[in-house]
């Protein structure tokens, strides 16, 4: 009775609501935009249970299930971005799901296509999610949390996997494995796995491409093994799309409720954001804040999102399946390449620091940033960035730092110069952004005397 009496008791006791506090500054839009590279982004369902087509740009002809098709063909460059997750339902029954991933050359003549990247990691026994500080220096990449952090930090150093060939020749109208690769569960507990993987590819003609999800074939003597390429094309042309279904997503335009951004199966346009960010009246600096009030530029800013700036940086998209996201929310694997021209106008010396943020995220603000004075447990960011500058010695630097954010925090700085009076110092600042990390971030400039 005790017992009932205390849980009633607290049912009625409101829960404190976090304090917040504002940082002082503005807040700029991100200059430049995303190129036009369109990618192939396979992210929903994200678990998958039911084997199926998890996305198809071929055409829908001759297929048992049409509207599992998108009709969609890549010519010259073009990016592959997936992200699944495995788990077994019945702890008698532990096959591993295997996901494929087949390019088609739909013409009358060979197609020669160029890996130019290629990363795929499992999130065990790759890149398990482990407890790691705030921020660490991470510079050969050893240090990681999750298979999307790995593979981004792999492909922001320019590494490539020796599992995926150089180059593909397909010879006409017939299809390629592309990747071939299992989410095994057994042996683990509890018995879930995923698996990131960006590539970044050219083909010298059109190419459909299709990621598939099923469940490993047995042998002879009852052992798994790979798909084979005809089982892979055999899925494909008479299978439906791979399940459970992710929730379907908002509208854009609703403007009451809640907002569910929903996951991204389709084709996004843009890999990269390029930008030199720099004062609206100079092509040439930028001009360093005054002490006690930051300058900010957000990161992936998106619906409902947009720290008051208006702008919406998620990637448009050229098709999608209609109960998936209407944008690629978050920009997984979109790289953003970000230079700093700073600048110290003033006739001393300034302190300057950068820092990556993760502020609560408002579509308006009023007088700053907001951020939480006690961090919730939920984390929104995990992942790898790069600062590429001279140093106040002169030298030229690159610090990496892979950073491990919560909703609403500040973060320590990651890089502070000295910049002298009418001097003008670059920074580069690049990293890809990383699936299971919440936007928005925002990169932040402080200054002192």
């Amino acid at each position: 009775m005790f017992s009932l009496l205390l849980t009633a008791l607290l049912a009625q006791t409101p829960t404190p609501t976090p304090e917040v506090f504002t940082q002082p500054g503005e807040v700029r839009p991100l200059s430049g935009q995303l190129d036009s590279i369109p990618v192939f982004n396979s992210n929903s369902p994200e678990l998958v249970l039911e084997p199926g087509i998890l996305l198809s740009t071929f055409p829908p002809e001759n297929k048992s299930n049409p509207d599992a098709h998108l009709n969609f063909g890549f010519t010259g460059r073009f990016d592959i971005f997936a992200h699944h997750i495995a788990k077994a339902t019945d702890p008698s029954d532990l096959s591993t799901l295997y996901l494929g991933i087949i390019v088609h050359n739909p013409s009358s003549n060979p197609i020669t296509l160029d890996v130019l990247q290629g990363v795929s990691y499992l999130s065990q026994p790759d890149a398990p999610f482990i407890e790691l500080p705030a921020q660490i220096e991470n510079p050969d990449g050893t240090i990681y949390a999750g298979p999307g952090s790995r593979v981004m930090s792999d492909i922001l150093r320019g590494r490539h996997q020796d599992r995926f060939p150089e180059t593909i020749e397909i010879a006409p109208g017939e299809s390629r494995i592309l990747l071939n690769l299992p989410i095994p569960v057994a042996e683990l507990d509890p018995p879930i796995n995923g698996r990131s993987t960006l590539m970044k590819l050219e083909s010298s003609g059109e190419v459909y491409v299709a990621s598939l999800a099923m469940f490993a074939p047995e042998d002879a003597q009852g052992n798994e093994r790979p798909p084979r390429l005809s089982e892979w094309e055999a899925l494909l042309n008479q299978g439906t799309l791979a399940g459970p279904r992710d929730r379907a997503p908002t509208p854009p335009d609703s403007t009451t409720g809640s907002f569910l951004y929903g996951r991204v199966a389709g084709v996004a346009q843009g890999s990269t954001w390029r930008a030199v960010l720099q004062d609206a009246d100079s092509n040439r600096h930028l001009t360093l804040p005054d002490p006690r009030e930051a300058l900010s530029y957000p990161l992936s800013s998106l619906d409902r999102g947009t720290l008051g700036t208006g702008q919406i940086q998620s990637a448009p998209m050229l098709a999608r399946y209609p109960d998936t996201a209407y944008k690629a929310h978050g920009n997984y694997g979109i790289r953003y390449s970000l230079t700093l021209p700073l600048y110290n106008p003033k006739p001393t010396p300034q302190t300057v620091t950068l820092r990556l943020q993760t502020p609560i995220k408002q579509d308006e603000i009023e007088g700053g940033l907001t951020f939480f004075e006690s961090l919730p447990p939920q984390t929104f960011f995990r992942g790898t960035v790069r600062f590429v500058y001279t140093n106040d010695e002169g030298d030229p630097t690159a610090d990496y730092f892979h950073l491990v954010q919560r909703r609403g925090q500040v973060a320590d700085p990651l890089v502070q110069l000295t910049i002298q009076p009418q001097e003008n110092r670059r920074v580069q600042f690049d990293f890809l952004y990383p699936p299971d990390a919440s936007p928005p971030q925002v990169l932040t400039i402080t200054t002192e005397e």
